[in-house]
C-alpha cells in the first residue's frame, strides 16, 4: 500500500505560515514548525552548562549534544561518533580544506564543481592554492544542467586528492549521480566531499550508498535551525588534525568543534529530524526513527516531484520564460528569468504580493556565471515540504500578471 503525505498537517505546524505569505525561498532557508522553536526555547530556559554529568545543568548540555548527533546520525545513515557541528556548511567545509591541505603539495590536484554554491568550491580553491595544488574543474552541460561521469573519469588520477561535488545544485536542482562519482573517486584512492545542503531536505539521505568520506548540510534547510552539520566515519575523523587550542580535548568528533556549542540549536536539531520522522505518522513502538524517515522522505520526494511537476508545465506556459533548472534528475527547484523583464523587479513586485521567491546568484556563483547570467543570477522559485497547490497557483497567477501575460 503506497503510503501518502499530507502537507496539511504539517502546514499546522508552522507558524509563518498565518502571515498569508507563500514561502519559495526554502533553498534559502525553511519556515521553522512551531514544536522546533518551543524545544528551542525550552532548553534555554532550563538549566545549561558545560557539558558535564556533575551537575543537572551540565547533564543537560551533555543529553543534548548526544541527542543531537544520533537525530543526524538518523537522519543520514550516519554514525553519531562521526557527527560534527560548526556554525555552518560553509565554515565545515573551511575547516577540513584547511585540515587536509596541511597535506598537500605541488602536483596534487583537487576537483570542484561549477554546479557548486561557492561554499563548496573557495574553500577547495583557497588551500589548493595555498599548498601549490592544481584546482581541476567538473563543468556541466549548460542546455540539460547535468555533468558528465565521462569528464569525471578524465579529470580523477593518482594524483587526485579529493573531489568535492554538490548533491544537488542550489540554483538549478541538479543531482549530480553521486554514489557512480564516488566510485571513480574511491578507485584512486581520493577522497569524496559531498555539499549535501540543498539535497537533504528533499531526499532520503545513506551516506554509506553515496560513498561520501565528508557529508556536510545544515539542518536550517529542513525546518531546522541555523547551525552546519558534517558526517564522516569515525575513522577518518580520527586520522585528522584540526587547528584548536591547546587544553580542547583530542577526542573525536569533539576536535573539530571549536568553542562552546550552541545546545538551545541542537536541541532543535533534534526536534527537526523527528518532524521529518514523522511527516507521515508512523508507530514510534515499532519503527526506527531511521526507518519512519525513510517512508516519511520518500513520500515527501513524491509528493514535491508532482507538485513540482505542475510549478514547471505552468511556467513553461508564461511567454518569454527561460527555465534554466533542466536536468532530469533534480529537487523541486526552479531557475527562470523572464524576456525583457528585471529579475530583481519581478521579485520584488511578488514580495509586494505575499510570495517570496527572491533573485539572485544565491552564492552559486559558479553555475550562474556558466550559464551566462552573472552576478545577476534570476528568480529562485523551490518547493518545501509545508509548499502547497495553492501557493504554486498564486506565483503563477502572480507571474502572469506580472510579466502581462
Amino acid at each position: 500500500m503506497a503510503v501518502t503525505y499530507n502537507v496539511d498537517r504539517l502546514r499546522a505546524r508552522m507558524p509563518a505560515l498565518e502571515s498569508g505569505t507563500a514561502f519559495f525561498d526554502g533553498p534559502g532557508g525553511t519556515q521553522t514548525p512551531d514544536i522546533v522553536a518551543d524545544v528551542m526555547a525550552s532548553a534555554m530556559k532550563g538549566e545549561l552548562a558545560n557539558r558535564a554529568r556533575e551537575t543537572q545543568a551540565g547533564r543537560n548540555a551533555d543529553d543534548i549534544v548526544v541527542a543531537a548527533r544520533q537525530a543526524m546520525a538518523d537522519l543520514l545513515g550516519a554514525d553519531p561518533r562521526g557527527i560534527v557541528f560548526d556554525r555552518s556548511m560553509t565554515s565545515i567545509a573551511f575547516m577540513v580544506a584547511r585540515t587536509l591541505s596541511k597535506d598537500w603539495a605541488p602536483g596534487d590536484e583537487i576537483i570542484v564543481s561549477r554546479l557548486d554554491h561557492d561554499g563548496d568550491v573557495r574553500p577547495w580553491v583557497t588551500y589548493a592554492e595555498r599548498a601549490g595544488a592544481t584546482v581541476r574543474w567538473i563543468d556541466f552541460d549548460p542546455k540539460t544542467g547535468e555533468i558528465s561521469l565521462e569528464q569525471v573519469r578524465s579529470l580523477v588520477n593518482e594524483n587526485t586528492r579529493l573531489l568535492a561535488i554538490t548533491g544537488a545544485s542550489n540554483v538549478i536542482g541538479s543531482r549530480p549521480p553521486l554514489a557512480a562519482i564516488g566510485e571513480i573517486v574511491h578507485a584512486s584512492n581520493a577522497l569524496f566531499f559531498v555539499d549535501g545542503v540543498h539535497l537533504t531536505a528533499h531526499a532520503f539521505i545513506d551516506i554509506e550508498a553515496i560513498g561520501a568520506d565528508f557529508y556536510a548540510c545544515s539542518p536550517y534547510k529542513f525546518l531546522g535551525p541555523h547551525i552546519g552539520v558534517l558526517a564522516a566515519s569515525p575513522a577518518l575523523l580520527e586520522s585528522l588534525h584540526p587547528d584548536k587550542l591547546k587544553p580542547s580535548t583530542e577526542d573525536v568528533p569533539e576536535r573539530f568543534e571549536l568553542g562552546t556549542l550552541p545546545y538551545e540549536l541542537l536541541a532543535g536539531v533534534v526536534a527537526a529530524v523527528d518532524v521529518l520522522a514523522d511527516l507521515v505518522p508512523g508507530d514510534e513502538t515499532t519503527m526506527s526513527r531511521r526507518a519512519r524517515i525513510e517512508r516519511s522522505m520518500n513520500a515527501l520526494e513524491t509528493y514535491e516531484e508532482g507538485l513540482h511537476a505542475h510549478l514547471r508545465e505552468g511556467l513553461a506556459l508564461i511567454p518569454g520564460v527561460r527555465l534554466y533548472s533542466q536536468a532530469q534528475h533534480r529537487t523541486p527547484t526552479e531557475f527562470f528569468t523572464f524576456d525583457g523583464h528585471d529579475s530583481a523587479a519581478v521579485s520584488f513586485e511578488l514580495a509586494r504580493r505575499g510570495i517570496n521567491a527572491p533573485a539572485g546568484s544565491f552564492y552559486g556563483i559558479e553555475p550562474c556565471e556558466w550559464l551566462g547570467l552573472g552576478k545577476a543570477g534570476a528568480i529562485r522559485a523551490g518547493l518545501a515540504p509545508y509548499s502547497s497547490i495553492s501557493d504554486v497557483e498564486r506565483l503563477l497567477e502572480a507571474l502572469s500578471d506580472i510579466v502581462g501575460v
